[in-house]
């Protein structure tokens, strides 16, 4: 059915007259008369046939019939407003709207996201922190970057970057660290995940000792309280660079373990709209390249929870329990023992 013939200009006044209770102020608001105002407003009353303001005195009241009308108007020129700027130079911007764990957002892409947007000036981002723990669609996300496996239910993800994890911590307390036991003396403070510490220590040959540090559910939380001495995190390496730079944290061992990955996910059921190819494309060319998780290497009968991008270093014994993840340029032909894993 066709729209009525509305009176754009009648509900535009009231709208605001409503919001100022005053006539002259929406005038001054519209860059009109008081009495303009006041006809407009007249010339609505009309048309309702139902009075939307009782003249008081010292100002205007709302009737009834003025509330209810007031919060619609109000929401539908807000609508207004925000589809009109998103047309830029001729074309209309597309809102993408992405929910990120907190520590990514921080420690990689903040940083770069001026060359996302100067790259592709038509996507309105809308940009989501969050602690890993997502509702794709309950939360209208197009996309999620999240912490893990890449297994998540209805999801399809695309490995963006592993996160080697490796105990950081306050300069003062580093000091006194000697080796990896060292740690059994001091508070270790925990995530949610409550496997992290167990692994590191596996991967450094020692048992893990009794973790009765605060349990953080942010990475970024437990980073704050590790630089101000309350005691060791183990953390990602990658999104703490700027802190290691500073010397706000330390990292005292060099052992790292890695337990999962960055990954960009959407629902299966989510076509993929402009806005969402341009971010997924600009994020894997920052990155540089985005590894297959079926090309990575592990061991036969391997949990899955372990296959992990990497380079695995050969063992001389012909099988191995543990993958190891070492830097490119550090590729030794030897037994895993070598590097202190278990072989």
């Amino acid at each position: 059915m066709p729209l009525p013939r509305l009176p754009l200009n009648a509900l535009r006044a009231f709208e605001a007259a409503a919001r100022h209770l005053s006539f002259t102020r929406a005038g001054l608001e519209l860059n009109v008369t008081q009495a303009a105002v006041s006809h407009q407003v007249k010339l609505l009353e009309g048309v309702l046939r139902v009075p939307l303001f009782r003249r008081l005195p010292r100002g205007l009241a709302l009737t009834e019939e003025g509330e209810a009308l007031l919060p619609v108007l109000t929401d539908a020129f807000q609508r207004i407003v925000g589809t009109l700027d998103r047309f830029e130079d001729g074309r209309l911007r597309e809102v993408l709207t992405v929910g990120a764990v907190g520590t990514f957002v921080t420690g990689w892409l903040l940083l770069r996201l001026p060359s996302f947007h100067a790259a592709h000036p038509f996507v309105d981002l809308r940009l989501l922190t969050n602690n890993n723990r997502v509702d794709l669609a309950g939360e209208g996300l197009d996309y999620a970057i999240r912490f893990g496996d890449g297994a998540w239910h209805g999801t399809d993800a695309i490995r963006l970057l592993d996160a080697p994890l490796s105990p950081l911590c306050a300069p003062a307390l580093g000091r006194r660290l000697r080796e990896p036991a060292d740690l059994g003396q001091e508070v270790l403070l925990r995530s949610y995940r409550i496997d992290e510490w167990t692994s590191w220590f596996a991967m450094a040959g020692l048992p893990c000792p009794a973790v009765r540090g605060f349990v953080f559910d942010s990475s970024l939380t437990m980073a704050e309280a590790a630089s101000q001495g309350a005691g060791v995190a183990l953390l990602p390496l990658t999104m703490f660079e700027h802190d290691l730079r500073g010397e706000r944290l330390v990292q005292p061992f060099a052992v790292k373990v890695t337990l999962g990955a960055y990954w960009l996910t959407r629902l299966k059921s989510r076509a993929e709209t402009r806005a969402m190819n341009a971010f997924r494309t600009w994020l894997i060319m920052e990155l540089g390249s985005v590894a297959d998780p079926a090309q990575s290497i592990c061991p036969p009968n391997q949990p899955k929870r372990t296959l992990r991008q990497a380079w695995v270093v050969p063992c001389c014994h012909g099988s191995f329990d543990e993958v190891v993840h070492l830097p490119v340029v550090a590729r030794p032909a030897k037994c895993l023992k070598a590097v202190g894993a278990r072989c």
